[in-house]
């Protein structure tokens, strides 16, 4: 083996086993207690299944900047590449979340889906569950994955999941309707090691009612943030806002609308392309907020690299309601041998008890 692959290999496995739990936020009764955090990003997944009890012992992203910003956060630096981690170096764990890359999916990019190198990272997802076979798994990509190359993508994954032995949904759900004030259609995919158990998974009812966009917005932002002159009077001359504080949104054909929501916050959009009542741009804590993230999180790098994390983060309110939901259906999938051998036994006992009256 050349010796550059050795060197790579020996801080893949320094990495790992440095890779320390992050302490959970509140206590988790189910078995299910650990998680890996596949593309990790910013940690959106980290955050929604600590709080729930889950504690990390693996996660992994390509992009530097976004490790910088998860050590800060939660104490140890991801692995990088996922492709030089071999399965059998990743820690054990009951469930896994992976937001693999969605770019080639994305309604923003050139939907190059299968034909783009990162369409196919799904790959990595499944080679590290044929060797780990966590109990659960939670998977999330852009609204355009279920459609993009006639649904190919989406429906390999499926069969190869089912072909591991998992039970497997997959709905589009929208930060909206779990508290945000963001317009966010993700396809999820949900799967438990088991065949035919998905009917024990229920999908989270939404919430009537998101978070005013006034409670998201700072008050005295910094004057970096504010648009040109000129962006802001040619807004201003081409709409005519409903409500206030709104969002405006100028789309890919130039139209500008406004909402008292953001539309989906994008990585690699414009920078002007969503404006706090058409003057300025949101500020890092604003988006960070828009996506679920505590206060308590600390933000490091420069604007533009918060942009792009914060974009192709999770929403960590819809997300945790999805693991609460995976946390419910296993623990119902514990109880079905146990419930089977108890209502076995109890026939039996019911069968002595009328040998009596049948002899």
């Amino acid at each position: 083996m050349p010796r550059s692959i050795d060197r790579r290999s020996e801080t893949i496995s320094e990495n790992s086993a440095k890779l320390t739990n992050s302490k959970p936020l509140m206590k988790q009764s189910s078995d299910i207690t650990t998680f890996s955090d596949l593309f990790c990003g910013i940690g959106g997944f980290h955050y929604a299944a600590n709080q729930l009890g889950l504690e990390c012992v693996f996660a992994c992203d390509i992009d530097q900047a976004c490790r910088e910003q998860y050590k800060h956060n939660f104490g140890f630096e991801p692995a990088a590449d996922i492709k030089l981690v071999r399965a059998e170096e990743v820690p054990d764990h009951d469930v896994l979340f992976a937001g693999f890359s969605c770019q080639p999916f994305s309604i923003i990019g050139d939907r190059r889906g299968l034909d783009d190198r990162r369409g196919t990272l799904y790959h990595e997802i499944l080679r590290i569950v044929s060797v780990k076979k966590p109990k659960a798994l939670v998977l999330e990509n852009v609204r355009q994955f279920s459609t993009n190359s006639n649904g190919r993508a989406l429906n390999a994954v499926l069969v190869s999941l089912s072909n591991f032995g998992y039970s497997c949904q997959w709905k589009i759900l929208n930060a909206l309707d779990f508290g945000l004030p963001q317009k966010r259609e993700r396809v999820i995919v949900v799967g438990l090691l088991r065949p035919g158990v998905m009917d024990l998974f229920q999908w989270p009812k939404p919430i009537p009612n998101y978070k005013p966009l006034a409670d998201v917005l700072e008050q005295n932002p910094a004057q970096r943030h504010f648009a040109s002159e000129t962006i802001r009077k040619k807004r201003m001359s081409r709409h005519l806002p409903k409500t206030s504080p709104a969002i405006w949104h100028e789309n890919k054909g130039g139209n500008v609308s406004s909402s008292p929501f953001s539309c989906v916050l994008r990585a690699n959009a414009s920078h002007n392309y969503l404006l706090v009542d058409g003057e300025r741009r949101l500020t890092p804590r604003e988006q960070l907020r828009l996506q679920g993230f505590p206060e308590s999180f600390e933000v490091i790098g420069s604007d533009s690299q918060i942009r792009k994390q914060v974009g192709n983060a999770v929403p960590i309110p819809m997300i945790r309601s999805v693991v609460e939901g995976v946390l419910s259906a296993h623990s119902q999938i514990k109880m079905l041998p146990r419930f089977l051998h108890s209502r076995r036994k109890s026939t039996k006992r019911h069968l002595r008890g009328l040998m009596p009256y049948l002899s």
